[in-house]
């Protein structure tokens, strides 16, 4: 394999001319061949049984390019890139210069390649303190949230639906008469207040009785999601089936006692202040942090390619993928839930892709600039830990090198961070 490698006139952006010599591309050939023989069928033989010279007679040697060169081009594009240490952040445009039998392979790709990070002020950089208090009403609010998370359900039979009740309802939606998709459900609880339906509905379900129907006219929202339903008048059949309340438990020792490892209320306020303080802690860190990067990213000049942005967009559209699929749901149908198209999506990330990338080739040229490094030891300390956290032996992972140089990566970044932070002038 032989790479000439040459800058085009776009930023970012080299030619690699790549040949494999004429020897692989026949082995290629072959290698197709046997792989595909038991599928050829040629006059005079039996299936799969004819020679290679004949099969190329009857349909053309060109009959195994296509598989052959990608077999040949494949590796030897690797090899290029590793031999003249290019690190490319974009997919390659190939385009064959030479393929013929009995004649060396020649192609050219062009890739765009990571670029130049010319770094601007990073020391002594200023940034607002971030400071976050617990008082009295936080500690409260959480109360109240375990209160809620602790109450029992009371059926009511005596009177009619109140505001703050649960509702246990059989429903029907239709516009102009028709019933839509999604607008039926029986047995439904919803808590009347709660905001969870379309505005107006859970008001007009107030003073109902058990066993009650009632037919509900609502407009749905001109932004609503669905673009069939937005801005439509709606009308609902309804019939409440029954009723129920929360009933809170008091807020005193026994209720720290049911709900914690403590025996008095007090201890379990200091213990949710403690835990506040913390969380409050990590908060201010982070944005402290983030306050910190967005500084020394602004004081920096970077010409970030396209095919970059493209594949961390990529990466984007393939972790909204992977949770929507925690939801039984794939990219297509949510696409056609918001009434967008990917491309219209793409473009709404670009920013965020943009900005994650200056952040992590911001944070790499500090590294390099500042000789940052994770020691061995660190490094062994994150594989145990991530060994523990998904019940593995860290025998199991740690000559996976992918793994170490991401955990590796991860480790200096955290410590170009702190760098940035520690130097700042915090106000």
């Amino acid at each position: 394999m032989n790479c000439k490698v040459e800058k085009t006139e776009n930023a970012n952006e080299v030619k690699l001319e790549i040949t494999v010599e004429a020897e692989k591309f026949e082995n290629a050939m072959k290698k197709v061949y046997f792989q595909n023989a038991k599928y050829i069928n040629i006059p005079g033989f039996r299936k799969g049984k004819a020679p290679m010279n004949i099969v190329e007679k009857y349909y053309g040697a060109q009959i195994f390019y296509e598989d052959a060169f990608n077999d040949v081009a494949t590796q030897a594009y690797d090899e290029a890139l590793e031999e003249n240490k290019i690190d490319v952040v974009s997919r390659p445009t190939v385009d064959i210069i030479q393929m013929e039998k009995g004649k060396d392979v020649i192609f050219s790709a062009v890739v765009q390649v990571k670029p130049e990070v010319k770094l601007g002020k990073y020391k002594g950089i200023d940034i607002k303190k971030v400071e976050y208090s617990v008082n009295d009403e936080d500690i409260e609010k959480e109360l109240k949230k375990m209160q809620e998370q602790n109450a029992r359900l009371i059926t009511i039979e005596d009177r009619a639906l109140e505001n703050g009740d649960i509702a246990t309802i059989d429903f029907e939606g239709f516009t102009d008469g028709v019933p839509f998709e999604g607008g039926k459900a029986e047995g439904h609880e919803l808590e009347i207040g709660s905001g969870a339906f379309i505005p107006g509905f859970e008001e007009q379900l107030v003073n109902m009785k058990i066993d009650e129907e009632k037919e509900i006219k609502v407009t749905f929202p001109k932004e609503y999601f669905s673009k069939d339903l937005a801005g439509k008048e709606a009308t609902f059949k309804v019939k409440l089936h029954e009723i129920k309340k929360k009933e809170l438990p008091k807020l005193d020792d026994e209720f720290a006692k049911d709900v914690s490892e403590f025996d008095t209320l007090e201890e379990l306020k200091t213990d949710i202040k403690n835990k506040m303080e913390k969380e409050n802690e990590q908060k201010a860190k982070y944005e402290t942090e983030e306050a910190a990067i967005k500084a020394v990213c602004d004081n920096v000049k970077i010409d970030i390619p396209s095919g970059m942005i493209d594949m961390e967009v990529d990466h984007m559209l393939q972790d909204i993928n992977q949770r929507l699929s925690y939801q039984g749901l794939k990219l297509e149908q949510y696409l056609k839930m918001i009434d967008k198209t990917e491309e219209e999506v793409r473009k709404e990330y670009e920013p965020q892709a943009i900005e994650a990338i200056k952040s992590r080739l911001t944070l790499e040229a500090i590294r390099n600039a500042e000789k940052i490094e994770a020691s061995e030891e660190e490094i062994k300390e994150k594989l145990e830990e991530m060994a523990k956290n998904y019940g593995k032996k860290v025998e199991e992972i740690q000559d996976n090198e992918d793994l170490k140089n991401y955990i590796k990566e991860g480790i200096e970044s955290e410590k170009a961070i702190d760098f940035i932070v520690k130097n700042a002038k915090i106000k």
